[in-house]
């Protein structure tokens, strides 16, 4: 079965000209042509949308996006996790809606009763909050200066720069993640020339010697959070990016 451009725009709230573009980019090119120059989608086309609309939601650039999907072979395993993803973020907001019900309905209460308000467990202020990743506790606790830079040139960026700065690090995950799975060595010099634009890249922010870039490499590998968002682009990336960290520690800043 196939539906045409038309079809798809409606069922996907996607408009025919972002298809079109999408398929000009060699991002989602139709099944197949018409006679009459339109644009046709066969099942394994909406799901490859489907796939770029849930990457879209997570911030990730179409470029990025096209790399993730042209390596990718198990569909079903991409699905999964975005479904983990989805449900996990889809409670913490259950949550974050409880939390703030609950403090309304203590400040309503106390206030009816005495004519001020008061929060009886202060604690649940925070309930559903996003915590800090341990790799951000470990950077904070073990270089706190390097903490301080990184707020501070945080604090300067634009929305449009920060943006900008997401999408080089994903396509730097992602270029790393195809040597990775072409099994280059961590010591090749087209490796290292990556780990050198990532050291740079960390340069901006703060400047770690050999050892501080060996421990944020491990970081990468211990924080759960860390971890996951290298291995959601490939699964032992967080370990090859880590491996390739400890090289250019030890032959460039030792």
């Amino acid at each position: 079965m196939a539906w045409s451009i038309a079809d798809v725009a409606r069922m996907s709230r996607v408009t025919s000209r972002t298809l079109r573009h999408y398929d000009e980019i060699g991002l989602l090119p139709p099944a197949w042509i018409g006679s009459n120059g339109h644009r046709y989608y066969e099942e394994a086309d909406l799901l490859r949308l489907q796939q770029i609309l849930l990457m879209r939601e997570l911030d990730v650039g179409l470029r990025e996006i096209r790399a993730v999907l042209d390596s990718q072979v198990d569909q079903l395993a991409v699905l999964r996790e975005h479904h983990q993803r989805l449900l996990a973020e889809r409670d913490r907001l259950d949550t974050l809606a409880r939390t703030v019900d609950r403090t309304i309905a203590e400040l309503t209460e106390s206030k009816e009763n005495s004519g001020m308000t008061k929060i009886n467990r202060p604690e649940n202020l925070f309930d559903g909050f996003e915590r800090a990743s341990e790799a951000d506790a470990e950077v904070q606790e073990r270089w706190p200066q390097a903490w301080e830079q990184t707020q501070e040139v945080l604090d300067t960026m634009t929305a449009e720069d920060t943006e900008r700065w997401q999408r080089e690090v994903t396509a730097q995950m992602i270029r790393l993640a195809e040597f990775m799975v072409a099994g280059t060595p961590v010591a090749d010099p087209a490796v290292q020339t990556e780990l050198d634009a990532h050291y740079q890249g960390i340069c901006r922010f703060w400047t770690p010697n050999a050892a501080a870039y060996k421990g944020l490499g491990q970081t990468y590998v211990d924080d759960p959070q860390m971890r996951a968002n290298f291995d959601k682009i490939a699964d032992g990336l967080a370990v090859y990016q880590r491996d390739a960290m400890v090289v250019y520690a030890e032959a460039r800043l030792s």
